[in-house]
């Protein structure tokens, strides 16, 4: 090989080498700025906010005296969902110059959140719909001061992606609504999810949690309605079918019992007999600022101690007063008691499967009852009724709705139903035999 030549094979050899150098350069420089992506690389100007906002304990006392944290976590705004937004983007109309100069804000946080309801929706005007029509808003707007707004939910400045909490982490429902979480988090649901922790399998469903039920945004009411048997069905489209294998008038059952009734075992049930629209098949709700339930309640049971078979007639009267075709009746349902023991689920092995539990004299889940109303917001007032309004004859009307042949021991349609039922038989029958009976006599009397 001559001397030109081995110049030249060493010149590629270097500029290989070289190329080779240029690449791993340039593939770094990729990772870096991807991994910057990742994390968020702050705009100079947002920066520049955060020299003051990042500071620990950084905050003013507003016009109003209220102490407010004015805080924010660089690092946690670094890597949020909102980091391609800059500052100004939600925070408009802002001079630097006068800013820095340290005024007191003239309103609180609170107030401030819920104006900024407006900017949210700039970006996520679909789910700010479906909140303001949810029992939150409602409350908000009652001025109830601890109702959730936006930011109560979701850090605006560390607001993260669904993906990025773990499967029981980081659940703010459980800020307003603590008791009724941890309620939760012993249940059947509950310790399904908290062993989901990992990838799931293509056939195996993520177990509930809060917003899988009573949804993220539209929060509503859940004991009015059918909405806790609709988010049951759900996920278990099955139950139906599967409880016609063992239990008689399925249909009937799962339309007047809650399914916590029979899924949580120890809990203390009640009879709620809800006044409803027999023509629209939807409950009864109050008028939005004429509340009348309570005191034609309270003026109904004249005593004080809780409505009576005549009280719960009375009742009724007054609010088909005005109605010559009587469509407000009452449909009866067998709930829980409260919310926290609606989350106290327990597996199908644990479930009550007795007919006895319910269907026998002086059963303790007749124990128990309630009036109720739906109100505008959709919550239900409840007022107390005696347990004997289940079982006197003079109540066979008003709770037609919940009344079962055996089921709720009114005796009297009992005996009624029997009478009505030997009657039944017994005409047929005697019609054929008096048939038979002069066919045959009438046949002799031609022979001779």
């Amino acid at each position: 090989m001559t001397s030109a030549m081995k110049e030249a094979s060493k010149f590629a050899v270097y500029m290989n080498l070289f190329f080779s150098v240029v690449v791993a350069a340039v593939f770094f420089l990729a990772s870096s700025l991807s991994a910057h992506a990742a994390y968020g690389v702050l705009a100079p100007e947002d920066q520049a906010c955060l020299n003051c906002h990042a500071k620990n304990k950084f905050g003013k006392v507003s016009a109003n005296g209220e102490s407010t944290s004015l805080h924010v976590s660089d690092k946690a705004f670094s890597e949020s969902v909102h980091n391609e937004n800059g500052c100004t983007d939600c925070h408009a109309g802002f001079d630097v110059k006068k800013h820095t100069k340290g005024s007191n804000p003239k309103i609180g946080s609170r107030e401030y959140s819920i104006a900024a309801l407006k900017v949210c929706e700039d970006c996520h005007k679909d789910n700010v719909k479906l909140y303001e029509g949810s029992l939150h808003a409602a409350l908000v707007r009652d001025g109830n001061s601890e109702a959730p707004i936006c930011s109560d939910c979701h850090d605006p400045h560390a607001v993260r992606a669904k993906s990025a909490s773990g499967p029981m982490d980081d659940v703010v429902c459980r800020n307003c609504h603590g008791e009724v979480f941890t309620a939760y988090a012993s249940s059947v649901h509950g310790h399904a999810r908290a062993k989901q922790t990992g990838k799931l399998a293509a056939n195996e469903k993520k177990a509930p949690i809060c917003a899988d039920c009573h949804k993220a945004h539209e929060i509503k009411a859940a004991a009015t309605g059918s909405r806790i048997k609709d988010a049951c069905l759900n996920c278990h489209k099955d139950a139906l079918h599967l409880h016609k294998v063992w239990l008689p008038n399925v249909e009937r059952h799962f339309e007047a019992i809650s399914c916590p009734a029979c899924h949580v075992a120890t809990a203390k049930r009640q009879v709620n007999l809800r006044l409803y629209d027999s023509l629209t098949n939807q409950s009864v709700t109050e008028k939005k600022g004429v509340p009348q339930f309570k005191s034609r309640a309270q003026a109904a049971d004249a005593k004080g101690q809780g409505l009576d078979a005549y009280a719960l007639q009375s009742l009724l009267k007054v609010f088909n007063s005005d109605d010559p075709d009587e469509k407000t009746v009452l449909r009866g349902r067998l709930e829980v008691s409260s919310g926290v023991e609606a989350h106290q689920l327990v597996g199908k092995e644990q479930a009550i499967k007795d007919c006895g539990t319910c269907h026998r004299e002086g059963s303790d889940i007749f124990q128990t009852v309630t009036i109720s109303i739906v109100r505008p917001d959709g919550r239900s007032i409840h007022y107390d009724a005696q347990k004997e309004v289940l079982t006197s004859p003079i109540s066979v009307k008003s709770v037609s709705g919940f009344y079962a042949i055996g089921g709720t021991r009114i005796k009297l349609l009992d005996v009624l139903f029997v009478i009505v039922l030997a009657i039944g038989i017994t005409v047929p029958l005697g019609h054929f035999t008096l048939r038979w009976l002069f066919k045959k006599y009438g046949k002799k009397t031609s022979d001779k």
